[in-house]
């Protein structure tokens, strides 16, 4: 009498497919490719300028190579004369990024266009709208802290002193003021989204892909802190949402420090009190959805300075990044991050805004939404 046969491990039949397309693929190298004919034309060249940085004397420019063929820059010109150059590489190979410093005595404040012929002919051209020098890095890390905190901290618990004025609304006027708040999150995601699109689009690693990307991610993984939380309070309570509401306004203004940080470092962005006081005024009415949720509940000075902090901080971190060259793809995904937080944090509001019939597009919350849009459309104008 025979025994019983013994059975395959589990984990090894999985590993059967990938044994076999690796043998598969080992063979089509080993034989060349056959049936494939060599490509015949011009390589396809692509080069993206990631960064521009500007000292007297000289122009450096950070390039990445998106495309699938090795890039060599053979010639410089700028505003239609030749000049001199330094690669930091001879060739750029796919994906890969490469310093060109560029001897030009460039004039503070006129327009340049940097053209970089590869050795096939191809050109790629940049524009430099405002020659400014790019600042040193040494001293940057408290100047962007201070204007996040400026930008950030401060306007957002500001905008949390309507607290007060929130609790003597009656029910309806707080169904209004939350479909306000669903109006004002439903703006930062459309205003996220567009720049997340247009940063990731001039990257590589994915590029705009990166945005969709990020959304999916931050709305599951701030689904599952949603429903931990609610696991463990036992009920969906006014704390829980502002707290929500933090941290889906913290990724986005996140995303506002890239901005901001990345544009300091081109020296395109002025520092000045106009643009401190617009950004202010804007991020002054997102206190005003933190402390939205929490108006007929007690909430303690610690906890609404925390929730300031939670949602206005993240702006300091986002200033670093940006200054000191983020990639645009971290930037795209982080923005996508922003817009996920956002849309997740939508739907846990919007159920507070129903009135008593259980109808949610009632003529105070669609009045109350679109106000939101318009009024965080019209702030930020000022920045």
């Amino acid at each position: 009498m025979t025994g019983p046969v013994a059975r395959p491990a589990t984990w090894l039949l999985g590993l059967v497919p990938l044994c076999v397309i690796a043998v598969v693929l080992a063979g089509f190298a080993v034989l060349g490719g056959p049936g494939l004919a060599p490509r015949n034309g011009p390589p396809a060249e692509e080069l993206v300028v990631e960064r521009t940085a500007l000292a007297p004397g000289s122009i450096e420019l950070v390039v990445r190579n998106e495309g699938t063929d090795p890039v060599a820059v053979a010639q410089v010109a700028v505003n239609d004369a030749f000049t001199d150059f330094r690669m930091s590489t001879p060739e750029i190979g796919r994906l890969r990024s490469a310093h060109v410093r560029i001897v030009y005595p460039w004039v503070d404040g006129e327009a340049y266009e940097v053209a970089l012929l590869t050795s096939t002919g191809g050109v790629i051209a940049h524009e430099i709208p405002a020659a400014v020098a790019t600042p040193s890095a040494s001293g940057f890390l408290g100047l962007m802290a201070l204007l996040g905190l400026y930008v950030g901290v401060v306007p957002i618990v500001i905008g949390m002193l309507w607290l007060p004025w929130l609790r003597r609304m009656p029910p309806a006027g707080v169904r209004g003021l939350m479909a306000l708040t669903v109006g004002m999150l439903a703006w930062l995601a459309i205003d996220a989204t567009i720049e997340g699109l247009e940063v990731g689009g001039a990257g590589a690693f994915g590029g705009s892909g990166l945005v969709p990307l990020g959304a999916v991610a931050a709305y599951v993984l701030l689904s599952g802190v949603s429903a931990a939380m609610l696991a463990r309070q036992g009920r969906a309570g006014g704390h829980r949402l502002a707290l929500l509401v933090a941290v889906g306004i913290g990724l986005h203004n996140l995303g506002e420090g890239l901005a901001i940080g990345s544009a300091y470092a081109v020296g395109a962005l002025a520092l000045g009190a106009t643009l401190v006081v617009g950004f202010a005024v804007h991020n002054t009415t997102e206190g005003l959805a933190i402390v939205a949720p929490i108006s007929h509940e007690r909430a303690s000075p610690p906890r609404l300075v925390l929730l300031g902090v939670l949602a206005g901080a993240p702006a300091i971190p986002g200033a670093w990044l940006g200054a000191a060259a983020v990639q645009p793809a971290l930037a795209a995904l982080l923005l996508g991050f922003g817009v996920g937080a956002v849309a997740q944090v939508i739907v846990q509001i919007t159920p507070s805004v129903r009135d008593r019939q259980g109808r949610l597009l009632h003529p105070l919350g669609i009045t109350g939404f679109l106000a939101g849009l318009l009024l965080m459309y019209a702030t930020g104008l000022l920045s």
